[in-house]
Order: C-alpha cells, then sequence, then structure tokens
C-alpha cells in the first residue's frame, strides 16, 4: 500500500532527537525544553483533592467555569483588560490552541507569515492546511523584528502573521512599537494574527511582557496563545489556554470540540484555585533569572559567546570561536563527546541558517547547570 504522507519532509522533532541522544550517551539533557524540580506541592495536592472530590467526568467544552474567570481576572492583572469569560478557551497545551487557531481560519493557498528562526510546529501546522509559510528571518544582531521585511512578505494571500514573545529559541521580547508596527500593517485588512505568548511570565532584567492583549486594535483580530506548563514548570499536563475575540472563538470552538473536546477536569479546578494567588505566577520570573545568571556565571572563561536571553528558559550560545563545525553536528558531537545535549538553531530557520549558535535549556537545578558549565568550559 502507498501512502501519500501529508508531512513528506517532516520526521521526529530535533527535540526528540536530542533527547533520545542525551539518554543514550549518558549526557546532560539541556536540549529539549522541560524542568528538572518538581512542581509546587501545593499544586499537586490540589489536583490530588480534586480527584477525591469527584470531578473526574467531562467538564465543559470551553473549559471549567472558574478557571476561565480565574484566567481573565489574570489577564486583567497583568494586561489591564478583562476578556469575557466566553473569549477564553482551555486546551491541551498552547500547541493545541495554536493547531486550532491555524487550523481554523488558513485555507488551501492562503499564506502564513512567520518569524525565523520559528518554532517548527508552526509550518507543519500550516502544511496540513495545504497553505505556505511564509518565513521572514528576525536581525541578526538582536533577533528583533525586521518590519520592513515583514510589510514585504505580505501579499493578498496573507491571511495570518505568527508572532512569537518571548521568542523560542532567541529569549527576544518585543516591544510596544513592535505592537503598533503590528497594528499599522493589519489595520483594515483581512490578516488575523496569532501571538504565541507561552513564556508571557518569563521576562528578565526588568523588562515587561508585551502582550497582543493590551493593543485595543489588536484584539480585534488576534488569538493570543498561553502555557500553564511553562509557567507551572509543568510540561506533562498539557494544559494551555487561548484568547480570542467573539467572532473568531465561534470557529475556534469547532476544531477544539472535534479534537480534544476538553481537558483534564482536576487539574483545571486546581489551577482555577493556584491561580487566585498572583504571587504563583508572578514569581517565576525572578525564579528563572536566577537560573540564568547562575549559568551565564558558570560559563565565564568558556570560549562560547552568549547571546543574553531577555526572556523563556532558553539560552543561546555562539560557539564559532571554538569550531567551524555546522550547527548540527556540532549538537551532535558536543551530546557524544562532551556529554552535554543542545538544540542546533538552524532547524529554526526554512531556510536552514546556520550562524553556529546553539540553543540550552537552564530550566535546571543548580548542581545540573553547574555540571554542564563545567563540561563545556573544557572546550
Amino acid at each position: 500500500m502507498q501512502i501519500e504522507s501529508k508531512l513528506p519532509n517532516v520526521g521526529i522533532t530535533i527535540f526528540t532527537k536530542m533527547s533520545k541522544m542525551a539518554q543514550e550517551y549518558g549526557a546532560i539533557n539541556l536540549s529539549q525544553g522541560f524542568p528538572d524540580f518538581d512542581v509546587a506541592p501545593e499544586l499537586i495536592e490540589k489536583v490530588c483533592h480534586y480527584m477525591k472530590q469527584g470531578q473526574n467526568q467531562y467538564p465543559s467544552m470551553a473549559g471549567v467555569i472558574s478557571l476561565r474567570e480565574a484566567i481573565a481576572e489574570k489577564i486583567e492583572r497583568s494586561h489591564g483588560w478583562l476578556p469575557k469569560v466566553e473569549n477564553v478557551l482551555v486546551t491541551c497545551g498552547a500547541i493545541e490552541a495554536i493547531f486550532n487557531t491555524i487550523s481554523a481560519f488558513v485555507h488551501s493557498g492562503d499564506e502564513v507569515i512567520i518569524m525565523n528562526p520559528a518554532y517548527d510546529a508552526y509550518e507543519a501546522i500550516i502544511d496540513l492546511q495545504g497553505a505556505k509559510a511564509v518565513g521572514v528571518n528576525l536581525k541578526p544582531n538582536d533577533y528583533s523584528i525586521d518590519w520592513p521585511a515583514v510589510e514585504q512578505a505580505i501579499s493578498d494571500k496573507t491571511r495570518m502573521i505568527i508572532i512569537n514573545s518571548p521568542h523560542n529559541p532567541s529569549g527576544a521580547t518585543i516591544s510596544k512599537d513592535d505592537l503598533k508596527e503590528l497594528e499599522r500593517l493589519t489595520k483594515d485588512t483581512e490578516i488575523l494574527v496569532l501571538s504565541d505568548e507561552v513564556y508571557e511570565h518569563i521576562v528578565f532584567d526588568g523588562k515587561e511582557h508585551n502582550s497582543i492583549l493590551t493593543s485595543e486594535e489588536l484584539r480585534k483580530r488576534a488569538v493570543a496563545t498561553f502555557s500553564f506548563g511553562k509557567t507551572f514548570h509543568a510540561t506533562g499536563w498539557r494544559m494551555g489556554y487561548l484568547v480570542a475575540p467573539d467572532f473568531l472563538m465561534k470557529e475556534i470552538l469547532k476544531i477544539h470540540q472535534y479534537n480534544t473536546f476538553t481537558i483534564h477536569a482536576p487539574s483545571q479546578y486546581a489551577i482555577a484555585d493556584y491561580l487566585k494567588t498572583p504571587e504563583n505566577y508572578e514569581s517565576i520570573a525572578a525564579m528563572y533569572q536566577e537560573k540564568r545568571d547562575f549559568f551565564l556565571k558558570a560559563m565565564e572563561g568558556s570560549r562560547f559567546k552568549p547571546v543574553k536571553s531577555s526572556g523563556t528558559y532558553f539560552q543561546l550560545m555562539d560557539y564559532s570561536a571554538i569550531t567551524d563545525k555546522p550547527d548540527v553536528e556540532m549538537a551532535e558531537w558536543l551530546t557524544k563527546e562532551i556529554g552535554v545535549a543542545a538544540i542546533p538553531t538552524s532547524v529554526f530557520y526554512q531556510d536552514g541558517q546556520d550562524n553556529k549558535v546553539l540553543r540550552f535549556c537552564f530550566a535546571k537545578n543548580e548542581e545540573t547547570l553547574k555540571a554542564a558549565a563545567d563540561k563545556l568550559k573544557e572546550l
């Protein structure tokens, strides 16, 4: 039987590949973005509590009302705007939110502008719709958005623009001026905006997260996606949500009901309670900044040159002073011979641009980060 693949150019993700290699060679895994420390005991206890209370059956398709209310209140506290509960949808991680949004609005022959280096799922989901991902490379020095290039990339086929801040893999963040540029380019058009904000609470050095939800103009045409897994270092729970205006939510719900339909009930009730204490999410940035600073300090004296992260829990390192190996080859060699796994950034570019930069995850205990840095400083 001959199967015509819908994703003929897609194999296992680089994250799966590097984590598998790390396991095979006993390397310290700073590749895949998951913490090696536990979820808050209080949150785990709350999940168990609601299981024992019998909250184990299908909840509301859009999410339990107490969680959606808590999310709306959190958005008002964080971004100064209170959405209606009907504009909030709980999803199986942010990836379902992203998948549902692209699937609902992007049709065969459409174009979607993405910013390279881009999270690899974007292009794959766009491909599944029979559409084309049009990549615009971020500026190489600071990974800021090249707005003239974005404007040039817009065509009569452009259906959507995807932005991501804080940005994976670079850790760069967007500014209020970036939002104004996006407003200018999309106003009075049929272009929708998808804003991936999964690292919204992991922003450093006193900077603020400039959510698309702070813009009254962009809220009219935008879907914003978020992740409790990232915020509460519980990536295996697959808990996320999206915020969208009524006319977009109507179509997204159609996809959601035939995709996951609904999300783990006791976890929803637990997170609703946990959000009542803002410190539980507002303290996350300081915790991760300590880890970033610890890792950067531990790497001092190495031949790696850091591109200082402004957000996320990833740190880019330029290794061009060490070797001219292609970054995929360098990542594999580093895992096998040095015992530290990282992600090559060329895989995030449609054109495979290789800047001799690797991505390291610092969402780890200090012992893990020090052990990794000690190995890397041997080069």
